[in-house]
C-alpha cells in the first residue's frame, strides 16, 4: 500500500518514530529500531535540521537493514534525499513567508523527485509556537504561529488544504516546551478533511493519547525516544488502542 493511501486510512490512529540522523550513534539507532520494530511503529520518519549526507547515508542503510516499517523522508533542506526511502513529505512551510520554504527551494530539487523512485507527498507544514525558539524555528527563519492563534492555524491550513496539500503536519518544533494544544488539533481537524500529522513536545502516552483523541491522525515521537527508546513501545501500545 502507499504511503499517502495509509496516511489516509482512518482506521486507526498511526504513530511514526522521528530519527535525526544528525545524532547519528550506531549502536543507538539499532536500538531504537528494534524497539519500533516491538512497538509496531507505521512509519519512520527521517530528518534532521542539518544532516550531512554521510549521516543520512549511514542512518539509511541501518535503518533498512533492521525494519521493513515505511520509511519516510522529512527533509530539513534540499539536500535531505535519498533514494531508498519510500516517500518524502514535500514540505512548504505555508506557516512562515520564507520564500524559499514556500516555493523556492521545491523547485531546485523538482526534477530530482519525479525521475526518483520516491513517493511524493505534498504538505503542508505549519510551524506552531512552543514556548522557546526551536531548531525548526531557527533554521527555517521564521516566525511560528501563536499557540493561542487558533485561528490562524485554521485559516492557514484551510489554505494548504484548497492549495492542493495531501496532509497538514503542524509541528511544535524539536526539543519543544509544549505539545500543540487540543484545542488548536481539533479545531483544525474539524475544518480539513486531509489526514492532520502532529509532532513537537510529545515526551508520555497520555499526551500521545490527547492529541490522539483531539483529532491527530498521525503522531510523530521524536526526541523523547531518543532519550528512552523504550518509550515508543508504550506510546503506540496506547494510540493504536483508539
Amino acid at each position: 500500500m502507499k504511503v499517502l493511501s495509509q496516511f489516509q486510512d482512518n482506521s486507526k490512529k498511526r504513530i511514526a518514530q522521528l530519527i535525526d540522523p544528525d545524532k547519528f550513534v550506531e549502536s543507538k539507532l539499532i536500538k531504537q529500531i528494534e524497539n519500533a520494530n516491538k512497538a509496531k511503529v507505521d512509519f519512520i520518519f527521517v530528518g534532521g535540521s542539518l544532516i550531512s549526507n554521510n549521516a543520512i547515508n549511514e542512518s539509511m542503510q541501518i535503518i533498512k537493514k533492521h525494519t521493513n516499517i515505511p520509511i519516510v523522508l522529512f527533509p530539513g533542506n534540499v539536500t535531505h534525499i535519498h533514494n531508498d526511502a519510500d516517500a518524502i513529505l514535500f514540505l512548504s512551510l505555508i506557516s512562515g513567508r520564507n520564500a524559499d520554504l514556500l516555493i523556492g527551494n521545491h523547485v531546485h530539487v523538482a526534477l530530482s523527485i519525479k525521475n526518483s523512485n520516491l513517493e511524493n507527498i505534498p504538505t503542508g507544514y505549519l510551524l506552531i509556537e512552543s514556548g522557546k525558539i526551536t531548531s525548526a524555528q531557527y533554521m527555517s527563519n521564521s516566525l511560528p504561529i501563536p499557540r493561542d492563534k487558533i485561528d490562524i492555524a485554521v485559516a492557514t491550513a484551510v489554505a494548504g488544504e484548497l492549495l492542493g496539500h495531501k496532509t497538514i503536519y503542524l509541528d511544535a518544533g524539536s526539543g519543544a516546551d509544549n505539545s500543540i494544544s487540543e484545542k488548536m488539533i481539533a479545531s483544525v481537524k474539524s475544518e480539513i478533511n486531509i489526514p492532520l500529522i502532529i509532532g513537537g513536545g510529545i515526551r508520555d502516552a497520555q499526551t500521545a493519547i490527547r492529541i490522539a483523541k483531539a483529532g491527530a491522525d498521525i503522531i510523530v515521537v521524536g526526541n523523547a525516544a531518543e532519550e528512552n527508546p523504550e518509550l515508543i513501545i508504550d506510546i503506540a501500545n496506547s494510540v493504536h488502542t483508539i
